[in-house]
């Protein structure tokens, strides 16, 4: 168990600590020297059960309210301290507020300093004490009347802490391992050793972690775990891990630094909320106020993006955008507290919803409606809206860091499919691929009514004219389905409906009549668009048009720009290709010319029109029929 003090400056949490376990919390001289904790304090004492209870001291000074957020991220129990002679004082309330914002669900109160004061005074306390807590989730928590100097009470508080131990649910060591870096230093002979809470999985010497965000390569080389030596750690304990990696020096460790499973590293600097704002709040919290966020150890600036309007008012709840000022990580469900820009004053917190939250729409109402989702509590409550609202599907590597959930523990709901992407696999409601793939055919068919006279469109063309929301990856999985199942087909690289024809319109047919002669009589040496253009007396761009529409269809091939052979001329060029091959061995361009009767220049451009759709291979100076070709086959016994 890890217990965390809390309480105003000068209320005796140091001094209830040494009387708890006879170890001294304050480290530094400056700090015993002043009576005045600064920094967090680190004990672990044996309260009677034969285990190691781990206590975090935090300093009560309003100066040092964020080296307190920093110690009190992963605690158990909470021990709240007030003095019988002060009573309930400013940071009392305020460290009463950051304890509830973290969620720390269990509290025992130590009514110190008893020996200064009357009974009646005791009882005035524990009557301020308990009105504090009636209104918050710690309500009712017991309350110890006692004196670190003379001991009274101590006794009963140590009895409680027992107890809670022993009610104290062992946390799941399910997920990759994560650990919030509280301190780091060096020791001689071992190098650099970094502290801190682990928040969730298990840790081994030999392991690999990263250090993040910096995202460093580190290996566990000796590890405690409570303060005691050990071989393996898991969530829920303090943990010291010596750690090495390439250069690696104490000065790269920072406090807010993590140390995580390699799965799990991923810098975010946008952050979804389920934001609290704390009702002792004088004003409504504006949108786009700067904040200090703590969250694990970590504190760093932003502005906070609100998401259900421009204000929110005292004792409010709504979702709201951490913009980070410097990369963080998180977790779904990470608790976090909000300070103001000044860092003087609580603002209120929140629990992480979305580490990786869009710069986009983030106000819309599919977005709102994840996020309602989200507050539930883990991955299967969110999956269903999760998936409903996922243009692309869900990417099961982003759920994971998301949820710190391993896919073999996911139980995922009836109808969810898992689609393989070139980019890996994303998940789908196979209701909305199905839709998808419905979409993708009736796109098509819209297509071919409205451009009858084009084969069809290509892959890209096809994904911007029927799914343009559908990432490229997504758009090919999809695709490539169709055409496995038939109810799609390519013809090179243009897609179409099985039964789709061609149909060029009364007009096109019209001209293609009056070109296909001259074509076809030109032989090896067709005319040029410019040429049939004036022969005929037409827009050059209309012929041009046209003919590259029947090089779609596959009636003519455009050797060249403006250049185009009829299917028939094209073949016999091929053949006598192989007849030249068969005589000497091989195709040089100049036997080629000479054979064809053409000019060097038009025979290299149609040697090289070979080499382009595959038919022939070029080496050097010379080239050879590719025998596997598509033009080679359907020339076959031609030559």
């Amino acid at each position: 168990m890890i217990v965390g003090t809390a309480g105003h400056i000068d209320h005796g949490k140091t001094a209830l600590l040494r009387a708890l376990t006879g170890l001294e919390g304050d480290r530094r001289p400056a700090e015993r020297a002043r009576g005045i904790t600064i920094d967090l304090g680190y004990l672990y004492a044996d309260l009677g059960d034969g285990q190691l209870t781990g206590f975090i001291d935090v300093p009560g000074h309003e100066r040092f309210v964020h080296n307190m957020l920093a110690g009190a991220c992963g605690i158990d129990l909470v021990l709240l301290v007030v003095a019988a002679d002060d009573g309930v004082m400013p940071q009392t309330r305020e460290h009463l507020a950051i304890v509830e914002l973290l969620g720390i669900p269990r509290a025992l109160v130590a009514l110190s300093k008893c020996d200064r004061v009357g009974a009646q005074r005791v009882v005035e306390v524990r009557e301020q004490v308990a009105a504090l807590l009636a209104d918050g989730p710690l309500a009712g928590a017991p309350v110890f009347p006692l004196s670190s100097v003379t001991g009274e009470g101590v006794a009963a508080l140590r009895t409680a802490l027992l107890a809670e131990a022993r009610r104290l649910q062992a946390r799941s060591a399910a997920g990759h391992f994560r650990l919030a870096v509280d301190r780091a230093f060096s020791v001689a002979g071992a190098g650099v050793v970094a502290t801190g809470t682990a928040f969730a999985g298990q840790v081994r010497i030999g392991d690999e972690l990263l250090l993040s965000p910096a995202g460093l390569r580190v290996r566990v080389r000796g590890l405690h775990a409570q303060n005691r030596a050990a071989q393996s750690a898991r969530a829920g304990q303090r943990v010291a891990l010596n750690i090495a990696g390439e250069r690696l020096t104490v000065e790269h460790v920072q406090r807010g630094d993590w140390l995580l499973a390699p799965a799990l590293h991923a810098p975010t600097t946008r952050i979804d909320i389920d934001l609290q704002l704390l009702a002792s709040e004088t004003r409504e919290l504006a949108h786009w106020t700067p904040v200090h966020v703590h969250l694990g150890a970590q504190d760093v600036t932003a502005r906070i993006a609100l998401l259900e309007g421009e204000r929110l008012a005292p004792g409010g709840r709504g979702f709201a955008q951490l913009l980070l000022n410097a990369p963080a990580h998180a977790v779904h469900g990470d608790r976090l507290v909000l300070r103001d820009q000044s860092a003087q004053r609580t603002l209120g917190g929140g629990r992480v919803l979305d580490p990786f939250a869009p710069a986009r729409d983030r106000r819309s109402l599919a977005r709102l409606a994840q996020l309602a989702a989200l507050r539930g509590e883990g991955l299967e409550a969110a999956l269903p809206v999760l998936l409903e609202t996922a243009s692309n599907g869900l990417v099961p590597q982003a759920l994971e860091r998301q949820f710190n959930r391993v896919p073999a523990s996911w139980r995922l709901p009836d109808g969810v499919q898992e689609v393989l992407t070139s980019q890996g696999p994303r998940l789908f409601l196979s209701d909305r691929w199905t839709q998808l793939l419905a979409e993708l055919h009736a796109a098509l068919a819209r297509f071919h009514a409205e451009q009858p006279d084009e084969l069809g469109p290509d892959r890209d063309r096809l994904r911007r004219y029927a799914l343009p929301q559908l990432e490229r990856p997504v758009f090919i999985a999809l695709l490539e389905q169709a055409l496995a199942a038939g109810s799609i087909q390519a013809s090179g690289p243009w897609l179409h409906l099985p039964d789709h024809r061609v149909q060029l319109s009364a007009e096109d047919e019209a001209l293609r009549s009056r070109l296909w002669p001259l074509l076809e009589a030109g032989g090896f040496d067709p005319p040029w668009v410019r040429e049939l253009a004036g022969e005929l007396q037409v827009e050059e761009a209309a012929v041009r048009l046209l003919l590259r529409k029947l090089a779609r269809l596959g009636l003519l091939h455009q050797v060249v720009k403006d250049l185009f052979y009829p299917d028939a001329s094209l073949r016999r060029l091929a053949t006598e290709a192989r007849r030249l091959q068969a005589e000497t061995g091989t195709i040089r361009a100049a036997s080629f010319r000479d054979r064809i009767g053409i000019g060097r220049k038009r025979g290299i451009q149609i040697l090289e029109y070979f080499d382009r759709i595959g038919f022939t291979r070029r080496y050097g100076n010379e080239r050879k029929i590719r025998a596997d070709s598509a033009l080679a086959l359907m020339t076959e016994g031609e030559g």
